[in-house]
């Protein structure tokens, strides 16, 4: 279960290699699409996991807190990342014998708070494989557009076109023919907010004319406007994912260094890493929060009463500045096992303009780095981390996790089953989770 989590500097298009390692079932289709088994009816007796709620869910005992001894899971080393299957347990001279952490490994769904887990998984919750897609790339900026019925993606490649799922057939269907008027070169997040997605755009490019900022797209006729592309004539490294306040009209985003490592911006960083606010009807541009090395994810409570922002500083802790100057070890985005991969929690003040009370809530040793980051209607938080979902309360404690056979980089609710279904894109697959958790509507 251990993913390759070294990212090369390649100009032509790749962007990150995060390869989820299984074992291949006889007539597998594609080398990533292998379907999780769901537990034995027999569960073994050690106690310590257990099928519980539905098939294909497994509960650990007491979030796992006290695991007999002795036991071991390897660190993420630079090259490689391990998650909660990967714990091991020797079974030699004075050491127990567990059998029942196996079960983590087939589950879809990993449950830490049974109570809370019946709540958020409800009768027949599951995880499904729907498309493949490329396994080098990044897959980004999920958004549901509720007229249409359609959820655009973006490849963090070259790639001017973006993918489209349409949810108006049985089984939907995926199409990578779409190209906005003009083309929107690396968009990494998008959110819908009043007849347009709204994506930050993560590129850099004289030949495609764009700089990174906010661009609109309007789904129904294709057309494109930029809105923000500078900080004062200075030019954002990389605007990774974004939010639009409903009520003010704020868009807020997040500007790490990631574009500039990966080799999709031409300008050297000119601006420090940070979380910003902008201001459409008027242009003003403030900056929020700059206490984070690489501000990523970034959602709205739906109380409008605390952002929420993750810090993945963990991948490209050790990633130079400059090219010239080397990261230690192999080339490339390294990952950094003591770095910081949190979700923090912020007020919102100052009539909606500002984030205070910075406290962590969630450091994410179960995948990789929380990446993308929405707020379900209950509250809940939701993170994509590793090979899938991770959900916790407003406070970081965990309810469960969910899994499958890819990297899952971001992922949006649709409107099926008023928002009860998830859609995750990631590097070499698109999956859907159906369950209990319903999202915020868009609007």
């Amino acid at each position: 279960m251990k993913h390759l989590v070294a990212f090369t500097l390649n100009a032509a298009l790749v962007l990150g290699v995060v390869v989820l390692q299984r074992r291949e079932e006889p007539g597998q289709q594609h080398p990533l699409i292998d379907s999780f088994r769901h537990s034995p009816d027999t569960a073994p007796t050690d106690g310590l996991v257990r099928q519980c709620i539905a098939p294909g869910v497994v509960c650990v005992d007491r979030h796992g807190a006290n695991l007999p001894y002795p036991f071991w899971r390897d660190s993420p080393n630079g090259t490689y990342a391990t998650n909660l299957a990967d714990i091991e347990f020797h079974r030699g001279r004075g050491g127990s014998k567990v059998t029942s952490w196996e079960q983590v490994e087939r589950a879809d769904f990993v449950v830490f708070d049974e109570e809370r887990g019946r709540k958020l998984l409800g009768d027949n919750p599951s995880v499904d494989f729907v498309f493949s897609v490329n396994p080098w790339a990044l897959h980004e900026a999920p958004t549901f557009v509720p007229g249409l019925r359609k959820i655009f993606f973006s490849e963090l490649s070259p790639m001017l076109e973006q993918f489209v799922i349409d949810l108006n057939v049985d089984p939907p269907t995926l199409s990578d023919e779409f190209r906005a008027d003009p083309p929107i070169y690396v968009p990494n997040g998008g959110f819908y907010h009043d007849g347009l997605i709204y994506y930050s755009v993560a590129g850099s490019s004289d030949k495609h004319q764009q700089r990174p900022g906010i661009v609109t797209l309007d789904p129904w006729t294709n057309r494109s406007a930029t809105l923000l592309n500078n900080y004062y004539g200075l030019t954002f490294t990389d605007c990774d994912d974004v939010l639009v306040d409903p009520v003010t009209g704020f868009v807020w985003f997040t500007v790490p260094y990631y574009s500039w490592w990966l080799e999709v911006a031409d300008t050297p960083p000119q601006l420090k890493s940070a979380t910003y606010r902008f201001d459409p009807a008027t242009g003003a541009t403030v900056v929020v929060n700059d206490e984070m090395r690489s501000p990523n994810g970034i959602a709205l409570s739906p109380d409008r009463r605390h952002v929420y922002i993750s810090d993945t500083e963990a991948a490209g802790q050790s990633a130079p500045i400059s090219l010239d100057l080397p990261s230690p070890g192999v080339a490339g985005l390294l990952f950094n096992t003591t770095g910081k991969r949190t979700i923090y929690k912020f007020d919102l003040i100052d009539h909606g303009r500002a984030i205070a009370n910075k406290r962590p809530i969630h450091y994410d040793a179960i995948g990789t780095v929380p990446d993308g980051l929405k707020v379900a209607r209950n509250g809940w938080v939701v993170t994509a981390s590793g090979n899938g979902l991770s959900v916790m309360d407003e406070y970081g404690d965990m309810i469960a996790r969910v899994q499958i056979n890819f990297t899952v980089n971001n992922f949006v609710w649709s409107d099926v089953d008023d928002y009860r279904e998830v859609w995750m894109v990631g590097q070499g697959g698109v999956g859907r989770v159906r369950w209990n958790l319903q999202g915020q509507k868009a609007v």
